[in-house]
C-alpha cells in the first residue's frame, strides 16, 4: 500500500508540473491602468497574449524544466527486459541435453548508489538553470511592456506635434502669400521673400519627419502587439492631453526591491549553480556506487519457462574507479573554480549595475520633472505673450504677418512641453523596468 502511495505522489510530480508561465500580479499590470487609456491597456493584453518573443522565451522555459526531469530520472533506478533467440550447437553427453534453439527472457536492473549525492547535485545545478530561464523569461515580460507603452506614448506625442507642426506651416504659407504681394508691389526686397520661402519649406520638412516618425512607431507598436505592421490603419490611440498618471511615483526605492530584479536573481542562480559544479567535480575523484541485477528465464534448460529451474539470477554489486584520468579530473575542477569566481564578479557587478539603473532612473525622473515645470511657467508666459498679440491686432497695433509670428513662437512653447511632458511619462515606465515592475 505504501507503494502504491509512493509511486502515486512521483506520478504527480511529473504531471502536475506545466510549462512556466510568468504570474500576471508579479508583473504590475495595474501600472499601466492608471493612466487611464484604454487603448494602452488593449495593446498591453494583446502584447502579453500574441507577442512572439514571449511565446519563445516559455518554451525555452519547458525545455529546461524537462531537463530537470531527465536529470531527475537519472537519478533513479533503471529497469529494462529484452526477449531474444538463441541457436547453438553444443555435444550431445549422457544424462545432460540442452536444446539447440531457445528462447531467452532477461529482466535487468541498475542503480548508481548516490553514497555522496553527487548525482543529487547535477540535478540541483539543472534546477538553477530551470530558475535562472524563469527570471529570464520575466525580464523579457517587463521589457515587452515597457517597450509597448514607451512606443504608445511617443506615438501620442507624435500626434500632438503633427498637430502643431501643421497649424506652424499653415502660419508660415500666409506669411508668404503676404509676402509675394509685399514684394510685388516693391515693398520687401528678395532676401525677405526668399527667407518667408525657406520657412515654408522648413516647417514642410520638420512635417514630413514627424510624420515618418509616427509611421514607424506606429509599425512597432504593431509587431510588439503580435500584429502585422500593413494594419497599423485600423490601430487607435488617445490623445495627450487626458493621458496622465494618476498613481504616485517614489522618490525612493528599497533596497529589497532592487535585489529582487530578474537579472540580479539570474546572476544569483548561476552563481548557486556554479557552486554546486565545484562540489560535484570534487565528488568524480571517488569511485562510483553501482548495483546490477539479472534474472533471466530461458527455454535452453529443463523446466516450464517461467520456473525457478529455467532461470538465472545474479547480483553484482561494486565500486568503479578511473586509474588514468586524474589529470582531467583536476582539469575539470580547476576550470569549475574558475567558472564560479567570474560567475561571483558577475553577480557583484549586476548588483551594482541595478542599484545604478534605479538611482539613475529616480535621478531623471527628479530633474525632468522639474524641467517640465520650468517649460510648463514659460508656456504661461508666452501664453500671456499671445494674448497680448490677439489685442494688438484686434486694435490694428502689429499687421498679420506679426501676429503669425508671434503665433508661432507661442506653439513652440506648446511643444517644448509636449516634449518635456512625453519624456517625464516615458521615464516612469523606465523606473517601472528598472525596479522589476514593483512600484
Amino acid at each position: 500500500m505504501k507503494i502504491k502511495k509512493l509511486l502515486l505522489v512521483l506520478v504527480l510530480l511529473f504531471t502536475a508540473q506545466s510549462c512556466f508561465a510568468v504570474n500576471v500580479q508579479e508583473l504590475n499590470i495595474d501600472f499601466f491602468k492608471r493612466f487611464n487609456d484604454e487603448y494602452l491597456n488593449c495593446y498591453i493584453q494583446e502584447a502579453l497574449n500574441n507577442n512572439h518573443d514571449l511565446k519563445k522565451a516559455q518554451h525555452v522555459v519547458e525545455q529546461y524544466r524537462q531537463q530537470t526531469k531527465y536529470s531527475l530520472g537519472k537519478e533513479l533506478p533503471s529497469f529494462s527486459v529484452s526477449a531474444n533467440y538463441l541457436g547453438i550447437k553444443v555435444p550431445r553427453l549422457d544424462n545432460f541435453q540442452l536444446k539447440d534453439n531457445a528462447f531467452i527472457l532477461p529482466f535487468m536492473a541498475s542503480y548508481e548508489a548516490d553514497l555522496l549525492l553527487k548525482n543529487r547535485d547535477k540535478t540541483k545545478a539543472v534546477k538553477k538553470t530551470y530558475e535562472a530561464a524563469q527570471f529570464n523569461e520575466k525580464a523579457i515580460y517587463l521589457a515587452l511592456l515597457s517597450d509597448v507603452a514607451t512606443v504608445y506614448t511617443n506615438i501620442l506625442q507624435y500626434d500632438d506635434l503633427i498637430e502643431k507642426q501643421t497649424e506652424q506651416l499653415q502660419n508660415h504659407e500666409e506669411i508668404l502669400k503676404r509676402s509675394n504681394k509685399k514684394f510685388e508691389r516693391g515693398v520687401i526686397n528678395s532676401n525677405e521673400l526668399n527667407n518667408a520661402k525657406k520657412s515654408v519649406e522648413t516647417s514642410k520638412s520638420s512635417l514630413e519627419k514627424l510624420q515618418k516618425e509616427r509611421e514607424i512607431a506606429m509599425m512597432q507598436l504593431a509587431v510588439l502587439t503580435g500584429n502585422s505592421s500593413s494594419n497599423i490603419s485600423d490601430m487607435k490611440v488617445g490623445n495627450l492631453d487626458n493621458f496622465e498618471y494618476s498613481g504616485e511615483i517614489p522618490t525612493e526605492v528599497s533596497s529589497d526591491v532592487i535585489f529582487s530584479r530578474p537579472d540580479v536573481k539570474i546572476a544569483e542562480a548561476n552563481l548557486e549553480k556554479a557552486k554546486i559544479d565545484v562540489r560535484v567535480a570534487k565528488k568524480e575523484f571517488f569511485p562510483r556506487f553501482n548495483i546490477v541485477g539479472v534474472w533471466a528465464f530461458n527455454t535452453i534448460a529443463p523446466g516450464t519457462f517461467f520456473s525457478w529451474e529455467s532461470s538465472l539470477a545474479a547480483i553484482l554489486a561494486g565500486a568503479t574507479q578511473d586509474i588514468f584520468r586524474g589529470g582531467m579530473k583536476v582539469a575539470t575542477l580547476k576550470i569549475q573554480k574558475a567558472k564560479y569566481e567570474e560567475l561571483f564578479e558577475n553577480y557583484n557587478q549586476t548588483n551594482l549595475d541595478a542599484v545604478k539603473e534605479v538611482n539613475t532612473a529616480l535621478c531623471i525622473i527628479k530633474h525632468d520633472k522639474q524641467i517640465e515645470n520650468n517649460t510648463k511657467t514659460e508656456l504661461a508666459l508666452e501664453t500671456a505673450n499671445f494674448n497680448n498679440a490677439q489685442k494688438k491686432i484686434q486694435r490694428g497695433v502689429i499687421s498679420e504677418p506679426e501676429f503669425l509670428l508671434e503665433e508661432n513662437k507661442f506653439i513652440n512653447s506648446q511643444t517644448s512641453y509636449t516634449q518635456a511632458k512625453t519624456q517625464r511619462i516615458v521615464n516612469y515606465f523606465t523606473l517601472y523596468k528598472a525596479v522589476g515592475g514593483q512600484l
